[in-house]
């Protein structure tokens, strides 16, 4: 019986295969595929600065209606600070989304709760949107990078939120007013909920 490292050297050379039916290895002229976009030259350019490649991955319908929903352009924060969102053009569905000191490239996430959330799992930041502002938040310090952030379309809830709070749910529920009335045959009231 051979021994454990000659086991695994046999392993080894059965997982690849160096010989002619590697395709891999050994193109036959005429079954390479063309690179389009970007251009080879291109390519090469930017393996040559970078040495790395990201690819993106292709998003769902469910997380390119998230997409949809985003609030794009220069977004006001707290504390004169600002979140500047750019759709990506040639990925759709994944943004751009820069602060002053930090650049993330995030995609939508779907939640369970129906939030509309993008991530840069990379990095760990979250950019979170609710219907009156949004945060940009990295989880792996656990702190908030931007916060109280709103769009035009999201000042115009926090406002109307200002004027006519929701009420808390904390509170109890104030029952409605009641109104009596007579009764046509004039012996009973019948109460109406206002």
């Amino acid at each position: 019986m051979p021994s454990t490292p000659q086991q695994i050297d046999t392993w080894k050379s059965r997982l690849l295969d160096l010989s002619r039916r590697n395709r891999l290895l050994h193109l036959r002229p005429g079954a390479a595929l063309a690179l389009t976009n970007p251009p080879a030259a291109d390519l090469y350019g930017l393996l040559v600065r970078r040495r790395t490649l990201e690819f993106a991955d292709a998003l769902t319908p469910e997380q390119l209606r998230i997409a949809e929903q985003i609030h794009e352009g220069r977004i006001a924060c707290e504390l004169g600070t600002y979140v500047q969102i750019t759709a990506d053009a040639r990925n759709p569905g994944y943004f751009n989304v820069q602060t002053k000191a930090q650049r993330y490239r995030m995609y939508p996430v779907v939640t369970a709760t129906g939030a509309i959330r993008l991530e840069d799992q990379k990095v760990g930041a979250v950019w979170l949107q609710l219907a009156n502002k949004s945060m940009l938040m990295n989880q792996k310090l656990g702190q908030r990078v931007a916060d109280e952030c709103m769009s035009p379309a999201q000042h115009a809830v926090a406002q109307a939120l200002a004027a006519k709070p929701a009420p808390s749910l904390f509170e109890p529920a104030t029952p409605p007013q009641q109104a009596t009335a007579p009764a046509a045959d004039g012996n009973t009231s019948v109460v109406y909920n206002k």
